[in-house]
């Protein structure tokens, strides 16, 4: 269950964070000020926060969880390349997944896998 919890938390935390970092990328924010853009970005990863943090003290292993440091830091990664990937396929059509970004989210997995590995 904490397995399930942990990587719920952190898909919802990653989606926030990918907003905050590249939302306004595409959303035209080119009359507001920089100053203004960051604030609003520095909210939405506040809400990320919110998820973030919970997920990692549920998921560590010295408050009862199953994963490692490693572990976690891993599978936060494999997460935010993954709802990065769907932003930008969704948002920023222009952009194009290649067979180079395949073959890297190749080498993530393998990362996952030598990282459970025991």
């Amino acid at each position: 269950m904490k397995y399930l919890l942990t990587v719920g938390l952190l898909v919802i935390a990653n989606i926030f964070m990918t907003f905050a970092w590249y939302g306004h990328l595409k959303f035209n924010t080119g009359n507001l000020a920089l100053p203004l853009v960051i604030v609003i970005s520095w909210g939405i990863a506040l809400i990320e926060y919110c998820f973030q943090v919970p997920a990692n003290r549920i998921g560590f292993i010295d408050n009862g969880g199953p994963f490692n440091m490693w572990q976690l830091k891993v599978i936060q990664e494999v997460i935010t390349l993954t709802v990065f990937t769907v932003f930008t396929m969704l948002f920023f059509k222009e952009q194009k997944f290649t067979y180079n970004h395949l073959i890297g989210f190749v080498f993530m997995v393998l990362a996952v896998f030598f990282m459970f590995r025991k």
